[in-house]
């Protein structure tokens, strides 16, 4: 693969319109539901220890192969219980049509390996926060030198899609590259293909999503009306992968699409549905390891365990999706660096990010069903009128307000696209 090598001056403080990407080349990845739905893997044993019990024998005769990172070292696996400190998760959604059947396109026309879905999960050291960041597929970036599975050294590149580095270097590649972007050591990663989607959307049980407008996209073949649906198998497949459905027809619009997806997601998993119904919870962590290529530590049932375990008692606000903040170029989207530094201090420093509200025509919608209504007034207590017996609240400092996304307690709802529009 040549390096796509463009000059990279110096950028302007001024940010740049946010990308319109509805008349770039149309990507085939559905990965992007890939990525959503194994970010979920972490959130899905929240009750872990009676999934570990029931699957181990079973789903360990499952596992594939290990992918070797070259940031991992030799050291004791976490058992059951919660992981020590905080973690770093990559979920990568390849679009490799490898193995899984007819449905996804011509397999003779789509040869290329690409990470179409790039997603980081980050748990706080004291498991007080979760935060995913979502990676634009079109965005240029500096690949490092990489080795990939076959052993050999792939050489370093100034600027190439992100969405290259599955099939460069492997999923090592991809992580080399997100470590590098955002200062963040990743500990484990994972791959899924199409079918792994389908399957674990089915084992889910399904997910409630709201549609505010009709979305219809002959593209993946997608036709949903107005309202609430619960999806799964295909449909939620199809809902994930939609882009020109929805929004401003996008690969940003996509990426808020699946932030109403993952947030329904989560409440669903940690419902008491879920979490009280050992056959669902084993059906997902089955469907995660038959369909997920690992990384080392990642392939134990312990380990699994063990991150959910760290996010079980997570607040739904305090999980958080983000979409990394980038600005329009030729061909693609770059990093906004400055957005970009303000959103990785954020996460460095364990605070759960404080979006601050913002506009744009691929974000998803608030619920137009849900009426305003008033705030509960708090009774008050006589002491906090009292200067000298109060302390000044902690202050939030919003990150700049082209950090899109929401948390998982927001009930929103997709924007569909009429095929006017498309």
């Amino acid at each position: 693969m040549s390096d796509q090598l463009r000059p990279r001056s110096k950028r302007s403080k001024q940010i740049s319109p946010m990308a319109r990407h509805g008349r770039l080349k149309r990507s085939n990845a559905f990965a992007n539901v890939a990525k959503v739905l194994a970010a979920a893997l972490a959130v899905v044993m929240v009750s872990g220890v009676s999934v570990a019990a029931l699957a181990t024998l079973n789903v360990a005769t499952s596992v594939k192969d290990p992918i070797r990172l070259e940031s991992e070292t030799e050291g004791p696996i976490p058992q059951i219980g919660a992981i020590d400190g905080g973690a770093n998760l990559l979920l990568v959604g390849s679009d490799s049509r490898a193995g899984q059947g007819g449905g996804y396109g011509d397999p003779e026309k789509e040869t290329a390996v690409l990470n179409d879905v790039t997603m980081l999960l980050h748990i706080a050291e004291d498991h007080s926060s979760a935060t995913v960041v979502s990676f634009p597929r079109d965005t240029y970036v500096p690949i490092p030198e990489c080795t990939g599975p076959d052993g050999e050294t792939y050489s370093a590149m100034s600027s190439q899609k992100i969405n290259t580095t599955l099939g460069y270097g492997g999923l090592s590649c991809t992580v080399s590259t997100v470590e590098e972007l955002t200062g963040l050591p990743i500990q484990y990663a994972a791959v899924v293909q199409f079918n792994g989607v389908a399957a674990m959307s089915e084992a889910v049980g399904g997910v409630p999503v709201c549609i505010a407008e009709p979305i219809v996209d002959e593209h993946t073949d997608l036709d949903l009306a107005a309202g609430e649906h619960e999806l799964k198998g295909l449909e939620a497949l199809q809902f994930l992968r939609t882009r020109y459905g929805v929004g401003d027809g996008s690969d940003l619009g996509r990426i808020s699409n699946q932030q109403v997806f993952l947030s329904s997601l989560v409440r669903t998993l940690k419902s008491a549905e879920t979490l009280s119904d050992p056959i669902k919870l084993y059906s997902i962590a089955k469907a995660a390891v038959d369909n997920m290529e690992l990384s080392t530590y990642l392939q134990s049932m312990d380990t699994m365990v063990s991150i959910a375990m760290a996010m079980k008692d997570i607040p739904l606000e305090k999980v958080v999706f983000v979409q990394y903040p980038v600005f329009n170029v030729d061909g693609g989207v770059e990093p906004d660096e400055s957005a970009a530094d303000d959103l990785m201090a954020s996460i460095l420093a364990d605070e759960s990010p404080s979006l601050a509200p913002g506009e744009a025509d691929f974000r998803s919608v608030a619920d137009p069903a849900a009426g305003a209504t008033e705030a509960p007034v708090e009774p008050v207590d006589p002491a906090a009128t009292d200067p000298a017996a109060t302390e000044p609240a902690p202050t939030e400092t919003a990150l700049p307000s082209n950090v899109y996304g929401q948390d998982a307690s927001q009930y929103t709802c997709s924007a569909g696209r009429t095929l006017a529009d498309q």
